[in-house]
């Protein structure tokens, strides 16, 4: 009797969960009571012929983060779920979290630095007022192109200071010098070398990192030789705050950081907050050698990119 009432017991979590039908279309079709096919629903589950697994996205995102904790050192991981790689769910994904984070953790007196970029142009226009007082928010590169190619740097760093609730502090220079001397003697000026002075002492930094590939928006805003983007593209895996570094996390080509104005990459290992906010395949290569070389210690992504990293 009892391979009966298993055989029933088979036929009833089938029609249940197989056939999606109710207890009560399955109670009337086998001529049984409900409460029966209840009770044999529950025996499925007791003898095992019924597992239920329940896949939470949210609890796999935080084991996920705690490996890569582990993995880079990191003290900060936040892993945004998203169900697709393609770039504009990513980028939206990220962004909102990086406003979300900044909301949350930028206090009153705080000098934040932030980037320019797509990312960060995001990342702004998504950050909400804050009342926060005493806030100095400086750009860690400098800001002005040669280039008709629009990089948003002063909106962005405006849309950052007007969250914080303080004055933007812009570096109005171009991000990479025609040669070393030049960036040398700029970095000289009173009202310039403040702005560097500033960015060495943040107390939080902000910012994503470039790509080697030939849209990349440093390649297209005229800083660089077809020589130097060749060499670039054969060294480097990325860039942040436009020092460009290789898989290791250390700069890939000397020359053209000599005449690159911002932040250095030895300053943001030394930042106390220094986050880094970047996803999508394109750029995993140049997450994982930022993180290589210790440069952030907040990484915030998404869930895609962030299983590649392991």
């Amino acid at each position: 009797m009892m391979e009966d009432k298993i055989r029933q017991c088979i036929r009833i979590a089938k029609m249940y969960y197989e056939e999606n039908l109710g207890q009560k279309a399955i109670a009337d079709e086998l001529n049984i009571s409900r409460p029966t096919v209840s009770r044999q629903l529950q025996f499925a589950k007791d003898i095992g012929i019924v597992n239920i697994t329940i896949h939470d996205p949210y609890e796999r995102s935080e084991e996920l983060a705690e490996l890569l904790k582990d993995k880079y050192g990191l003290k900060t991981v936040i892993i945004r779920e998203v169900s697709s790689d393609k770039n504009e769910v990513v980028l939206n994904a990220i962004s909102e979290a990086a406003a979300e984070f900044l909301h949350d953790h930028v206090k009153n007196g705080d000098t934040v630095g932030v980037s320019w970029g797509k990312t960060m142009y995001e990342t702004a226009c998504l950050m909400k007022p804050t009342n926060l007082t005493g806030v100095t928010t400086i750009q860690l590169k400098g800001g002005i192109s040669h280039s008709n190619i629009k990089t948003n740097a002063h909106e962005t760093l405006a849309l950052f200071a007007k969250s914080f609730n303080s004055i933007p502090r812009d570096l109005p220079v171009p991000v990479i010098f025609d040669n070393k001397q030049v960036r040398k003697l700029v970095s000289e000026d009173r009202h310039i070398k403040g702005i560097l002075n500033k960015g060495k002492a943040c107390d939080i930094a902000i910012y994503t990192t470039g790509t080697v590939r030939d849209e990349a928006l440093l390649f297209k805003l005229g800083f660089l030789s077809d020589d130097e983007v060749k060499r670039l593209k054969q060294e480097a895996v990325g860039d942040i705050c436009s020092r460009f570094y290789n898989k290791d996390g250390k700069i890939a080509d000397v020359w053209v950081d000599d005449r690159t104005m911002g932040v250095t990459l030895e300053t943001l290992k030394n930042t106390p907050m220094s986050i880094l906010v970047a996803g999508g395949k394109h750029k995993v290569e140049a997450i994982r050698g930022a993180l290589t070389g210790g440069i952030p210690n907040v990484l915030i992504t998404d869930s895609i990119t962030a299983k590649q990293l392991i």
